[in-house]
């Protein structure tokens, strides 16, 4: 496995690793931005992949941590998650969400939309934009063409439910940057 920094933990649990995540750039082949949102998922909710247990398409969640493990949804869109636990687990962290920093032309051309705003709002087109596909699934995410830098700041995290699913609707395991113009959908107020 490719030498990861000790600002983050993989092995950690996939909410502590989602929220960790909001500020850090990721980029591929030198393309993509700094994360602005985030979804936890685990083997013991529901809503994920990996509750029913291991099986072809999601083994890639099960481990080593440190891993991406990339699949279609709705056989439309291809999403992006950071492995997360140990090794047998079955977790994962969805990126949800980017804010553009380099590479937007390019992101543009794929995208074929000008707003930079929503070239990676929502993890089908954070995908599209960054040329992710299942090609990745499976690879070292501190391996090329990936690059994950922590923030460079102090980040204020917001918290609450995720989107888009139909089980565990109300587990507040969505992270993202308070105040981003470049969420795939705001923050509902406390």
């Amino acid at each position: 496995m490719a030498n990861i920094p000790s600002w983050i933990d993989f092995s950690a649990s996939s909410p502590d690793v989602a929220e960790h995540l909001i500020g850090a750039t990721f980029l591929v082949g030198g393309i993509g931005g700094r994360i602005v949102e985030t979804e936890a998922y685990d083997r013991e909710d529901p809503a994920s992949h990996s509750f029913s247990g291991q099986t072809r398409r999601n083994a890639v969640m099960f481990g080593p941590p440190g891993r991406i493990y990339v699949y279609r949804s709705y056989g439309i869109h291809w999403c992006i998650n950071f492995v997360c636990r140990g090794e047998g687990h079955g977790a994962a962290v969805l990126i949800r969400a980017l804010e553009p920093t380099a590479g937007i032309d390019v992101m543009r051309t794929r995208r074929g939309l000008e707003n930079v705003r929503l070239l990676c709002a929502g993890p089908g087109r954070v995908c599209q934009a960054l040329a992710i596909t299942y090609e990745h699934n499976g690879m070292e995410i501190f391996a090329p063409p990936f690059q994950l830098l922590a923030a460079t700041e102090p980040i204020d995290v917001a918290r609450g439910p995720r989107i888009g699913i139909s089980k565990a609707m109300d587990v507040p395991w969505r992270f993202g940057l308070k105040g981003s113009p470049f969420l795939s959908r705001p923050f509902k107020p406390a």
